[in-house]
């Protein structure tokens, strides 16, 4: 793909449009290694080597970003009262990321961020029938009848109830629940009764929360740690993140 030498820098995150045609200007950028200080020159993305002070400047067309995302985050390209998902990637090139969906700003685990909009598209779209696999900690465990109702859709006061969503209970330690949260302890502000991973194919606003919630137990602790093929690296810590491996994204796109 052929681009303008000023565009291609700024997309690799060497400064602004104007910013970067002024290093143009002042010779301190070269192509297959001549220097060139023409702005408007054109560079084939895939093929020229191009240069800033004598360090390699490559060109990704789309990034893609795994976060483990903390609590007390916005899933949000900004802000103004509360920092969001883009300011932990602030040593990235974070032009034109976003992320896919929302977690709410207490929920923790899986997000991807990236630039790709048709992924993003398949990943969100109804249609699409994406599962998201989350790990709930209850306030109240669900009895037999409670879990066929929540696999079969609730009414949780939208037009129409929820799609079929699959539900089983697991123990604490496969649920990954932060030492914070008391298990057996239902009457404590962050105490749990259950453990649940709860797989669902919509994106409704609390969804997860409210489908509880209509069954009378309230959520304490909600991490997402699948979506569709990618699953969440336990290696990450809340907060940490890394670049997807090529075969998970092979895995996103087949």
């Amino acid at each position: 793909m052929k681009m303008r030498l000023d565009r291609y820098l700024a997309e690799c995150g060497c400064g602004t449009r104007s910013e970067v045609k002024n290093l143009i200007k002042k010779g301190r950028v070269s192509v297959n290694g001549a220097v060139v200080t023409d702005s408007s020159a054109k560079v084939e993305t895939e093929t020229d080597a191009v240069s800033f002070d004598g360090m390699s400047v490559g060109y990704e067309q789309f990034r893609y970003y795994m976060l483990n995302k903390p609590a007390g985050c916005i899933s949000a390209t900004n802000d103004g009262l509360s920092s969001t998902v883009l300011d932990i990637l602030a040593d990235e090139n974070t032009r034109d990321l976003f992320p896919v969906g929302r977690l709410d700003k207490d929920t923790e685990g899986l997000l991807l961020i990236t630039n790709d909009g048709q992924l993003a598209h398949r990943l969100l779209s109804p249609r699409m029938h994406v599962d998201k696999t989350y790990i709930a900690a209850v306030s109240a465990a669900l009895g037999g009848e409670e879990l066929e109702r929540f696999a079969k859709g609730l009414d949780i006061g939208d037009d129409k109830p929820t799609l079929p969503a699959q539900i089983r209970e697991v123990t604490e330690n496969e649920g990954m629940i932060p030492d914070r949260f008391g298990a057996g302890d239902a009457g404590g502000a962050e105490g749990y009764e259950a453990v649940y991973e709860v797989i669902i194919r919509e994106g409704r606003y609390h969804q997860i929360k409210r489908m509880f919630e209509a069954l009378g137990s309230r959520v304490v602790y909600l991490k997402r740690v699948a979506m569709g093929t990618l699953s969440l690296d336990e290696g990450l810590e809340p907060g940490e993140y890394r670049r997807l491996t090529e075969e998970e994204l092979e895995a996103l796109n087949g």
